[in-house]
């Protein structure tokens, strides 16, 4: 399977730059990537790619996006994202959950691991952000 197919993500990124160029996720995610060879994208693609497979597995499991395993995932998402392109916040987190369910080029590519991989991602991303968010204001009270 692959979700993440660097060939497509080099075909949108003028669509990127428009939609995303002037945010500080953009800027840092430019500074951040600006030397990654060829063979450092492949990897990450690959990082990604698993990532999605192992949501699918649990999914074909019978697994809910709030179980344990999909939480986990979640997290590791978000750091694999945050510690290799950007600030993954919770907010751009969430957004990007709701493009993977809801954009076909990524819907379609995600669902190739399992039909409902998107949807059952988007869901999880989205229960781990209410959880992390809940979980920040307990602490801070």
């Amino acid at each position: 399977m692959k979700a993440f197919d660097n060939g497509e993500c080099t075909a949108c990124s003028q669509e990127v730059k428009y939609r995303w160029g002037k945010t500080d996720a953009y800027k840092e995610f430019s500074e951040k990537t600006k030397n990654y060879s060829k063979d450092k994208y492949d990897g990450l693609s690959e990082e990604m790619n698993s990532i999605f497979s192992e949501f699918a597995f649990i999914l074909k499991n019978g697994s809910q996006p709030d179980c344990t395993e999909a939480q986990e995932l979640a997290k590791k998402l978000q750091e694999h994202i945050s510690r290799n392109y950007y600030n993954c916040t919770n907010e751009i987190f969430t957004c990007l959950g709701q493009m993977y369910s809801e954009d076909e080029r990524f819907k379609s590519n995600i669902d190739k691991a399992a039909e409902g991989t998107a949807q059952f991602v988007c869901e999880a991303i989205e229960c781990y952000c209410r959880k992390t968010v809940q979980e920040d204001k307990d602490e801070n009270s």
